[in-house]
């Protein structure tokens, strides 16, 4: 005998056949149409939600886990969050490197968190902030530090005055003058 004789391969015999569930409505209510018979009615529009503070403007970039960036400038970005490994120089408002991630190279940035690794020269111009599990290494100069119980700071490092943190414009580690030891 075949299987697909009869009945068919899914279907059962004492099986009553289902109902939809739109006519077991109560009494005295419509059915609510069906589609592809009427267009569904406008959805409701959803305002974003607003981000925190530096990050609800401008450009952002996410280097996520298991990626790696490298030999890289990165330009006209606001925001970067480091969940994997960069080796770049940069320019921008604010660094987020995530627990797992590592940032090696150079960085001008207003506002910088560390919750991983940061290796190279750094300049917060506002902030420097290293939480628990972070590990800052290098030529490092800030405008305001907070350094969590567990975090590391180690290098050549020194605050900036007010002038310095205001200039934006101003080479991130100039170069010593020839002749000078």
């Amino acid at each position: 005998m075949s299987m697909f004789h009869g009945d068919g391969l899914f279907s059962r015999k004492d099986e009553a056949p289902r109902k939809d569930p739109r006519s077991q409505l109560p009494a005295g209510q419509p059915n609510p149409p069906q589609r592809g018979l009427q267009p569904d009615p406008p959805k409701p529009e959803v305002a974003p939600v607003p981000l925190r503070g530096a990050e609800s403007k401008g450009s952002k970039l996410i280097v996520g886990p298991d990626i790696k960036l490298k030999g890289a400038e990165i330009t006209d970005c606001d925001t970067l969050v480091v969940e994997g490994r960069v080796e770049a120089s940069m320019d921008s408002r604010v660094i987020q490197i995530a627990q797992q991630g590592v940032f090696c190279g150079t960085a001008g940035i207003d506002v910088a968190e560390v919750h991983g690794r940061f290796e190279g020269e750094l300049t917060a111009r506002k902030q420097l902030v290293i939480h628990a599990t972070g590990k800052v290494t290098g030529k490092i100069r800030y405008g305001k530090l907070t350094i969590e119980e567990g975090g590391e700071l180690s290098g050549d490092i020194g605050a900036l005055n007010a002038a310095d943190a205001a200039r934006k414009d101003k080479p991130l580690f100039p170069k010593p003058l020839s002749g000078s030891a």
